[in-house]
């Protein structure tokens, strides 16, 4: 996977507040892909598991009961983050040429890779056996809170987009 710039997209969106989030290119390439689309499919999908296994989590440790759904949706919620990060990165590719740490994006992408961390994370602790469930459920809480902290990242992104896209109209 390359992470260098094409140099046919050089010219990068500036990412500070007095500057445009996307250039008029990128703009076009971003409403034109299949790909805005399957992130906008997936984001609120992911967040809507992230919702029920937060609860089945909670509801396990509150308790004792429901380990093997919360379990279940713990893997789930990852499935998701995994596919939503792989196609982000396809979709980063198409607007800045690069497949991830564009300057527009840049920090987001830095945080979903701790994001990213804490889910495999979880994932081999359950594998591996050496955790107790209670502990599991504390790794995917903070797994969770960090995905919340990663959302809401990109959800000022796209009102900065939208607010961009009204200040150009």
């Amino acid at each position: 996977m390359t992470i260098v710039a094409d140099p046919d997209f050089a010219t990068q969106a500036g990412t500070g507040s007095g500057t445009s989030l996307y250039t008029p290119e990128q703009r076009v390439r971003r409403d034109a892909t299949r790909w805005t689309l399957v992130q906008g499919v997936l984001a609120p999908v992911q967040f809507l598991v992230f919702l029920v296994s937060l609860g089945l989590v909670l509801f396990y440790l509150q308790t004792g009961r429901g380990y093997d759904a919360a379990t279940v949706s713990i893997l789930v919620k990852t499935f998701f983050l995994l596919m939503i990060m792989i196609t982000g990165a396809i979709w980063e590719k198409v607007v800045f040429g690069q497949y991830l740490f564009a300057p527009a994006f840049f920090w987001e992408d830095v945080f979903s890779f701790a994001v990213i961390a804490l889910h495999v994370g979880y994932v081999a602790a359950l594998f591996l056996g050496d955790f107790a469930p209670a502990q599991l459920m504390w790794i995917a809480l903070a797994a969770y809170a960090t995905y919340v902290v990663n959302a809401g990242q990109f959800i000022w992104k796209l009102r900065r987009a939208r607010l961009d896209a009204g200040a150009g109209a």
